[in-house]
């Protein structure tokens, strides 16, 4: 399964997002995406919160780049353990919290990932060191 690059994708976070979500929703066991620092600390953090299974990256046979592959988790009642995904932070506008702005995701049920001076991290990370950045995402 290779993953075709078709154009300039003029927003990649949004792109993995989506793809991580049309994946889940189709309930496919992994998917792949282009990788790049940022979206491995994102994969990261959704492994450190337990939202996925693993993360590898892994060089394209061909030479193209590398890929990221991300393997879901899924609950014993076989539902999935992520619910849904939404991009906070965009190019056209970008959304910033101070420290104590930090939002909560479903009354604390979801976590926010932020990009932050000490790298990205979960929105409770952030709390707790007292940090604040970019909201990139929501995930619950």
């Amino acid at each position: 399964m290779a993953v075709k690059q078709i154009g300039v994708i003029s927003d990649p976070i949004a792109d993995m997002l989506t793809r991580i979500r049309n994946a889940n929703g189709a309930r496919h066991p992994e998917v792949r995406v282009p990788s790049s620092r940022l979206k491995l600390e994102m994969a990261r953090v959704l492994k450190d919160e337990g939202y996925i299974a693993a993360d590898d990256v892994e060089q394209n046979p061909s030479g193209a780049g590398e890929t990221l592959k991300i393997t879901f988790k899924a609950r014993p009642d076989r539902k999935r353990v992520i619910s849904g995904v939404k991009r906070i932070s965009r190019p056209g506008l970008r959304i910033y919290a101070r420290k104590t702005e930090i939002p909560r995701v479903l009354g604390g049920l979801g976590i926010a990932i932020l990009s932050t001076s000490q790298g990205v991290m979960s929105g409770r990370q952030a709390l707790r060191a007292g940090l604040g950045g970019e909201v990139l995402a929501y995930v619950w």
